[in-house]
């Protein structure tokens, strides 16, 4: 009997999982901010090519940083995250990790023209298609 409750758990865990991502659609589209911040790639990549012309090497460090972001607990932003105790104080990121000036400055302006509307997060997932 335990056995028979155990089966049956199990098929009911995995019909759950497959039918219930039938209808999920979260993933970050290139098409996502097109009403609500119509500007954002042609804001992303201006700033992203300002700051290569500046210096050739900002490419590579804004794909650094997209990696140490992204690639290791998945794009959550937190190493923009100005705290004492965050990610970009940490030892292994002081002298490492590069252009979070690049990433202030594309918020700024971002934030003057959709307020509150993209996240730091979506500005560092955006950066690879402008390099």
């Amino acid at each position: 009997m335990e056995h028979a409750y155990s089966r049956l758990l199990v098929v009911f865990s995995v019909l759950s999982v497959c039918l219930g991502n039938q209808g999920v659609r979260c993933q970050l589209t290139s098409d996502f901010y097109d009403e609500t911040c119509p500007h954002l790639y042609t804001i992303v990549q201006q700033h992203v090519f300002t700051a290569m012309r500046a210096e050739m090497r900002m490419g590579a460090s804004l794909l650094m940083l997209h990696f140490h972001d992204c690639f290791v607990n998945g794009c959550d932003g937190s190493i923009l995250s100005d705290g004492s105790d965050g990610e970009k104080f940490a030892q292994p990121n002081l002298n490492s990790v590069r252009g979070y000036e690049v990433i202030d400055a594309i918020k700024a302006d971002l934030e003057s023209l959709c307020r509150e509307v993209v996240s730091c997060a979506d500005i560092v997932a955006r950066l690879w298609s402008a390099l």
